[in-house]
């Protein structure tokens, strides 16, 4: 995932390398740096031209990277809005923003928080609702639990930052 510059942990390491990279002339590494942290090629080039003062702010450190996690793991269904909810907390707050970028802190780790969470609350499901389930054979107890937005994002939080909202 990170095989030419390796795993940046914040923006700041992002920038201070692109600032070298710009400063040596070096487009091609710039863009291949922007690639491999899920940042827009045309950042890159705004700030290679000098129409941007900085390459990324947290914001869009945090997005980049969760953009490249995203890519490789291929979320679906409520993971995919678990996805969705940690983007927004990276939109929200710039502290969250800065513990996603942080080396050692992914999205896979956080979906184990969340399943962890899920696993660790279900409850059986009501047996009139198993026969309702239109599946052969029928399952005779399912145990199941998913959080809600709220909790998710308590979660969220507490991976990334060890913390609760």
């Amino acid at each position: 995932m990170y095989d030419i510059f390796g795993e940046m942990g914040s923006a700041e390491e992002l920038n201070t390398l692109a600032e070298n990279l710009v400063n040596e002339g070096d487009i091609d590494s710039l863009k291949k740096l922007a690639e491999e942290n899920g940042i827009e090629e045309e950042y890159a080039l705004d700030f290679a031209n000098g129409d941007s003062e900085i390459f990324v702010d947290a914001t869009m450190a945090a997005e980049g990277k969760l953009f490249i996690e995203g890519e490789a793991l291929k979320p679906k269904g409520i993971m995919q809005d678990w996805l969705s909810y940690i983007e927004a907390e990276t939109f929200e707050d710039e502290g969250v923003a800065k513990a996603v970028r942080k080396k050692g802190k992914s999205l896979k780790g956080c979906i184990a928080s969340l399943m962890e969470l899920s696993f660790r609350n279900r409850e059986p499901v009501d047996k009139d609702i198993l026969e309702m389930v239109n599946l052969k054979p029928k399952p005779s107890r399912v145990e199941f639990y998913v959080p809600n937005m709220r909790e998710a994002k308590e979660a969220i939080r507490k991976y990334y930052m060890g913390e609760k909202r």
